[in-house]
């Protein structure tokens, strides 16, 4: 029996509604061509058409608030029907990804299919408020929830999963992203944690032109993240540790982004958390330290 999907989008500079459902769907090239992600169509042309599709998952619905664009999504990815509101997918869908980065939105646009009991997934970040953070957690811990970046997946890092002893003792991990600390710091902070299980205790922030967090981890090694803005930053993270160290830089977002999928369709089917809720527990919490603390102020403790 098929699986039914919906889709919520769309916020400023995140294709991830279009990705997202052409690697469940597939996708048209032609209408594809004409949305305005070019990076994104052309790593999916890149891929070959058995690399389509998460077994009998469909993408059945989407909503954004811009009608255009839904019309858009909807023919570049062959999804049936597009939603006037959100709620109308209750009572039609399996579950919904709420696939946007502008966390604001993200438990008003959640609350409705949380309370029907409909499983969730919410791109990254989560919230980045304490009190936001405490309306989703009973749903994390109950296994409705699940949010992530795509990169706790990512390819690129499989070699770190399988050996994390690799390094030995843990010196630095040193991380560069694009844009900013809440909306792109989320990808290395789950990165590495999802890798290397480091696990941060406390976030302090430099005072200069570009964000800049260290983040002093349990077994006094540091997690340092610089979100260099609007830039052609790559997604890199470098580990140096007492045995060894190696450097990543990742650029496989198909993978990362299918992964998060079948990972999200797991809990669907099995009810149960993919991700263990103290670990996204952390990782949010440790972005809203981040976004606490004060530039070339002092440490902020990683607390519930």
């Amino acid at each position: 029996m098929t699986l039914r999907v919906g889709i919520l989008g769309f916020s400023e500079g995140n294709g991830h509604p279009f990705s997202f459902s052409a690697i469940v769907n597939g996708y048209d090239d032609t209408a594809f061509a004409r949305v305005g992600w070019d990076g994104i169509h052309a790593y999916l042309r890149a891929r070959k058409a058995d690399e389509f599709g998460v077994g009998d998952v469909r993408i059945t619905q989407c909503w954004m608030p811009d009608l255009k664009m839904a019309q858009a999504l909807a023919a570049a990815c062959r999804i049936d029907t597009i939603c006037q509101a959100p709620e109308e997918m209750i009572g039609a869908v399996d579950a919904v990804m709420i696939l946007r980065d502008d966390a604001d939105s993200h438990w008003s646009l959640a609350e409705p299919f949380l309370k029907a009991g409909l499983p969730v997934f919410i791109d990254k970040p989560l919230c980045v408020r304490r009190d936001e953070l405490d309306l989703f957690e009973p749903y994390l811990r109950s296994g409705q929830l699940m949010s992530c970046s795509g990169l706790r997946y990512a390819g690129e890092t499989d070699g770190w999963r399988r050996a994390p002893d690799q390094f030995g003792e843990l010196r630095l991990i040193r991380a560069s992203v694009p844009i900013d600390w809440p909306r792109y710091g989320i990808h290395m902070l789950e990165c590495a944690m999802g890798a290397l299980g480091v696990r941060p205790v406390a976030v302090q922030r430099h005072a200069v032109a570009h964000g800049s967090v260290a983040v002093r981890l349990e077994d006094h090694s540091l997690l340092l993240i610089d979100a260099l803005g609007a830039t052609p930053t790559p997604f890199s993270l470098q580990v140096f540790g007492a045995l060894g160290n190696a450097e990543v830089q990742i650029r496989d977002n198909f993978t990362a982004f299918r992964r998060t999928i079948i990972n999200f369709v797991e809990l669907v089917r099995t009810g149960k958390p993919v991700i263990a809720p103290e670990d996204t527990l952390l990782v949010i919490r440790t972005l809203i330290a981040g976004v606490e603390a004060e530039p070339g102020g002092a440490e902020v403790l990683v607390r519930p």
